[in-house]
């Protein structure tokens, strides 16, 4: 295990970090890749009481691979680095990410709300609106983008304001700087899902507070493997706000009435960060949703060329985005390096230049039997309703994602008869090209 503060400043560049963060070799073998530690349980040796102490918080180590397995904390500990952060949580899925992360923040009692982005993930909408409802807390969507909108849904039970970087489909750009301040003078952290734009966007830079990742999409970057990552940025006080967030000051039942402030500084490796540390020991361990060691190792494999790729990625959205800018049968494009007024200047705070605008674009055609009939007409792309692969994928929502959603409703979110999404990949931008031109010829 690492010990506390002995990473972050190392590596300046991603491109470094993705490679050398959280793991030099193996401590038998001097094998210098990460291993797949596929186990489940690890052998307790030595003093009984150093033995409790690592099951009480007290010291680190390995228990049980629910909570920490070697593989995963070197994937948790080389992500940090990667993206700026304090620590990283580990787990199943993106939705598991999620879920972890604000669940995490609730007081433990009925009445906390999360003020959240009108433009999320369908299933994001579905886990803050149905499934958290249930639990007990309420997920109160902002009117529209403005920050005012947020603030004005703010009351003293909620535990935070939550959107994506740049929403998935509409490309809706959030206004995180001035959520990030809202959030500095009423005593509430900004959580965002920066699942389609790792890199290229900098949650940690923009002073979010946390941040959720599905590493099925760009991390892993081959549409082989299942997890989710949680970056916290450490610039949070939980424990300033006993009021708001009670398990972060007080006694928290769930883990014999540990005081997570004291826990946090007992611990080496695991004590970079207050707010995972206790997921990790409450909601982890009774949840359940933790990292397969083999899926981790192979988010290890992805996450060494991030970010190699999302600049290829950005490279042939922008091109892709140019070509159906100037098609006679395209209605409309949306993509961040097109936009302008307050959305361009949003986009351009949000990303950083060196990498591009993300490699997710929309854009129309006339109607929803002209969207049937250019996916019907394609090629070499890849019909399917997923975003991060390797491979371009395409969908007709109306047909695929949102054929339940009533017109009105997705509509009024910005998906029309004709919407198409590219998420573009990896092979060369003229055959990219090349394929939606032929599918665009059978367009009327």
């Amino acid at each position: 295990m690492l010990k506390k503060n002995d990473e972050q400043a190392r590596w300046a560049h991603p491109a470094t970090a993705s490679l050398h963060a959280g793991f030099r070799s193996d401590p038998t073998t001097k094998a210098v890749c990460v291993p797949i530690y596929q186990n489940t349980a690890y052998e307790l040796e030595g003093d009984l009481s150093k033995i409790a102490d690592v099951y009480n918080v007290k010291e680190d180590g390995y228990t049980y691979t629910r909570i920490i397995n070697p593989t995963t904390r070197a994937l948790e500990a080389r992500f940090a680095a990667v993206d700026n952060a304090a620590d990283c949580l580990a787990v199943a899925s993106g939705q598991a990410a999620t879920f972890t992360a604000l669940a995490n923040l609730c007081s433990g009692q009925p009445g906390d709300n999360v003020v959240a982005s009108p433009f999320l993930y369908g299933n994001t909408w579905n886990l803050l609106h149905n499934t958290f409802r249930r639990l007990g807390i309420e997920a109160r969507t902002a009117g529209n983008s403005d920050p005012a909108e947020f603030e004005r849904h703010i009351d003293d039970r909620t535990i935070c304001l939550f959107g994506e970087c740049v929403s998935n489909p509409i490309l809706d750009p959030l206004p995180l700087r001035n959520l990030v301040e809202i959030g500095r003078k009423r005593g509430i952290p900004v959580v965002v899902d920066n699942t389609t734009t790792p890199l290229v966007c900098r949650p940690a830079r923009l002073g979010a507070n946390m941040a959720t990742y599905s590493a099925t999409k760009y991390v892993c970057g081959h549409g082989t493997t299942l997890g989710g990552l949680i970056s916290d940025y450490g610039n949070f006080p939980f424990h300033q706000f006993p009021n708001r967030f009670p398990l972060f000051s007080g006694p928290d039942e769930a883990h014999g009435g540990i005081l997570w402030p004291q826990a946090v500084q007992e611990v080496n490796d695991l004590g970079k960060s207050a707010a995972l540390l206790k997921a990790r020991m409450t909601w982890l361990r009774d949840v359940g949703a933790c990292a397969s060691p083999f899926n981790s190792f192979q988010l290890l494999q992805g996450l060494e060329t991030l970010h190699l790729r999302m600049r290829q990625h950005c490279e042939s959205a922008a091109a892709v985005a140019e070509m159906l800018e100037d098609h006679p049968k395209v209605v409309r494009v949306t993509y961040p390096s097109l936009f302008t007024g307050r959305k361009k200047e949003l986009a351009d705070d949000l990303f950083d230049k060196s990498y591009g605008y993300g490699a997710m674009l929309m854009f129309e055609v006339s109607d929803a039997a002209n969207g049937r009939a250019l996916i019907e007409n394609i090629e070499m792309l890849y019909h399917v309703s997923n975003v991060g692969d390797a491979r371009t994928l395409i969908t007709h929502p109306v047909s695929t994602t949102h054929t339940t959603v009533p017109r009105e409703t997705r509509m009024a979110a910005g998906i029309n008869d004709g919407t198409i999404r590219l998420c573009i990949g990896l092979e060369h931008t003229e055959d990219i090209i090349r394929d939606l031109e032929r599918a665009l010829s059978a367009v009327n």
